[in-house]
Parts: C-alpha cells; sequence; structure tokens
C-alpha cells in the first residue's frame, strides 16, 4: 500500500486484488513451450525474469500480497517455485483446463465469498510489458472505473493494424474522478481481416482487447449467473468450500464438469450489451509473444551478426544471417547467408521455420499431436 493510499483508508485501491491466470501452453511457441514447460515459465526476453514472475514484480506495487495465482495442477511446482511468495490458499489449481471463463470466474468467486467488496484485476502470466510506471498508471484508472459499478478492460492502443487481436470500440468519456481517460465501451470485436483493420486503426475509436480486465467481483458474478448459470453454479460449490477441508474433494468432483467458455464470450460481451463495461486505453508497451517473430521483436539482437539468441550457453556463429536461434543445448548452431530465420533446438526436437511462416508452427503441433508424437509436445 502506498502512502497515498495509506492516508485514505476508502480508497478502491485498498480493496484491488490481483488475479494471474498462468494457463495455455503456447502452442506457436514450440518446442520451447510445452505440455510440461509453458511460456509463462521462460524467459523470452533475456530479461533474467520469467513472464510469470515478471507479472507478479509489475503488480506487487498496487497489490503487495493480495495476488491469486490460477494454474494447472501439472505446473504447481515450477510455480511455486518462481512464485515462493504465493501460499497454498492463493493458488488456484485446476485438474484440466476449462479456458478462462472458469478459471477467472473461480477467482472471482473465491474472492467474493473472502470479502464481497473486492475488486479484482485478471492479467495473463504471459505477456510483456514495459513501462512498469505507465502501467501501473493505467490499472490505477481502472480500478477507480470499476468502483464506479463497471466491468473494466485495458485496451492496448493499437501500433499496426493487426489481424491477429480482437478489438474494442470505445465511446463516450465517463467523467470518472481519478481516471480521466476512462471510456464507455461500444462493443467488442473479433479479429479482423486486414481491410477491416486498416479501418479502425484509421478511425481512431478502436483498441486492441489484451484481455486484461478490473472489476468489482460481485458484478463479474452476477453476469456470469445471468449468462452461464450451469457455470456460475459449479463454480459457487467449489468456492464455497474453497476455505474448508472439502476443497480437494469438491474440486475435483466439480472442476470437471463445468462448460467451456472464455471469460469474453461468458461476462465482458454480454456486460456490454448491458452498458456495464468501461475501457481504459493504456499506451504501455504490450506483446502477447504470440509466436518466434515476436521473441525477435522483443529482444535486441545480439553481437552474432543480426541474429537475436537466447539460451544460456547458445553457441552461435552466424555469416551474413538474421532471424532468431533458441538452443537448449550445447550444439553449434551456424547459420551462412540466411536471412529471418527462426531455429529452436532442443534435446529432442528441432524447429525450422521463418518469421514470416512462424504463426504456423501451431499446425505442426496439432500434426505431431494427430500422429501420436505426443512425447515431444
Amino acid at each position: 500500500m502506498s502512502t497515498e493510499d495509506a492516508k485514505y483508508p476508502e480508497s478502491p485501491l485498498n480493496r484491488f486484488h490481483a488475479v494471474i491466470p498462468a494457463g495455455g501452453v503456447g502452442t506457436r511457441l514450440w518446442p520451447l513451450s510445452r505440455a510440461a514447460a509453458p511460456k509463462f515459465l521462460h524467459d523470452l526476453t533475456g530479461s533474467g525474469s520469467t513472464l510469470l514472475r515478471a507479472t507478479y514484480d509489475r503488480l506487487e506495487p498496487l497489490a503487495g500480497e493480495r495476488v491469486l495465482v490460477v494454474t494447472g495442477e501439472a505446473h504447481r511446482a515450477a510455480v511455486c517455485r518462481q512464485l515462493p511468495e504465493i501460499g497454498d490458499d492463493e493458488l488456484v489449481l485446476e485438474s484440466e483446463p476449462k479456458d478462462s471463463g472458469a478459471a477467472i470466474g473461480l477467482a472471482a468467486a473465491i474472492l467474493y465469498r473472502r470479502d464481497p467488496d473486492t475488486i479484482m484485476g485478471s492479467f495473463a502470466a504471459d505477456q510483456v510489458i514495459s513501462p512498469d510506471d505507465l502501467f501501473l498508471e493505467t490499472v490505477r484508472e481502472a480500478i477507480y472505473t470499476a468502483a464506479t459499478g463497471k466491468i473494466v478492460t485495458i485496451g492496448i492502443k493499437p501500433t499496426h493494424p493487426s489481424t491477429g487481436f480482437g478489438y474494442i470500440r470505445s465511446g463516450a468519456a465517463l467523467n470518472v474522478e481519478g481516471a480521466p481517460n476512462a471510456l464507455a465501451v461500444a462493443e467488442f470485436v473479433e479479429k479482423p481481416s486486414q481491410e477491416v483493420a486498416n479501418k479502425y486503426v484509421e478511425a481512431g475509436d478502436y483498441v486492441w482487447n489484451a484481455g486484461m480486465f478490473v472489476a468489482p467481483v460481485a458484478l463479474m458474478l452476477k453476469h456470469l449467473e445471468a449468462n452461464q448459470p450451469e457455470l456460475f453454479k459449479g463454480l459457487q460449490e467449489i468456492a464455497e468450500a474453497w476455505d474448508t477441508p472439502q476443497r480437494t474433494e469438491v474440486t475435483s468432483r466439480v472442476w470437471p464438469t463445468l462448460p467451456k467458455i472464455a471469460i469474453d464470450y461468458a461476462v465482458a460481451e454480454p456486460a456490454a450489451e448491458a452498458g456495464d463495461v468501461a475501457v481504459v486505453p493504456g499506451t504501455f508497451r504490450w506483446d502477447d509473444v504470440g509466436d518466434f517473430a515476436a521473441i525477435g521483436r522483443l529482444n535486441n539482437a545480439g553481437d552474432v551478426d543480426e541474429v537475436t539468441v537466447l539460451g544460456e550457453g547458445a553457441r552461435v556463429f552466424a555469416e551474413n544471417a538474421s532471424g532468431v536461434v533458441v538452443s537448449d543445448t550445447k550444439r553449434v548452431i551456424a547459420l551462412i547467408g540466411i536471412k529471418d530465420v527462426v531455429i529452436v533446438d532442443t534435446p529432442d526436437a528441432l524447429l525450422v521455420t521463418t518469421k514470416e511462416h512462424a504463426q504456423l508452427v501451431k499446425g505442426t503441433v496439432d500434426a505431431l499431436k494427430a500422429s501420436g508424437d505426443t512425447d515431444v509436445l
């Protein structure tokens, strides 16, 4: 808690509790990211921090120890090693992935039972954000806006007409004290074609949907109950048992029965139609590290020609070459006369592609799964 917040105990900032959903395999980053070691457990920026650790550290000035992490049971040990601050009561383990509706909905239900006045903020563990001060400024505005009875999404001002993100069309200014940039949300729109994306960026009233939400838990649950009653009922049953000895029994029985749905469809979009959603545009740098081309953007090329090299002890030789090399072996990798290459070398799998085709890696993962080669996934 900052000194300023301590002076004003009724500040909405004191009701804030951060939630970090740490899920998803990141199939476009195979073979580095796998089911047992998803991308949020890796340092993909050369900063010395994994994406998960960086997310926790980024939120700490606002949340302090009020952080809930939602992740898979298989990742418990790795998450606890990276975040020793997180106790059992703040670690929500999924026996199987159920999409963001169940993950964020359960976090909201648990926090509501502990304190119904909580304002939660959900921030994915696998995004790269800088600088922290601009991010925190935007989150503060989102908290003040949420306190007026809104589900607030943090939008990212587009740097280019991307077809890889959903967009949010903003409306009128909300004139919220402490949140001068808060706007009403007119609508959520799906990932557009290139032509439509160009129009969105030209229009100026569209931002990227980065999947970051700040909201009163009571309002989140109200919309979840109205739109997904079956999911709401199951999550309530788990939340009621969460801080009791029945946690494990109830969760293992109920969780597998929950429907899969994204939080956008379960809560955000219907809430927007009801006029309950606001957006605070963020001007900080944001990247969801969706493929190896993104790793090239986020890391300055190393001393090896124009090649970005990641990996402790990586041995790379390059001549008249450019691209990205991620090495998890001691094998020497020599690049000669090749441009925009992507090479990922691990002990049991080797990927060779180009930045242009980096998005297609997901198809390889699907093909390996279909052929039964799951030992490398």
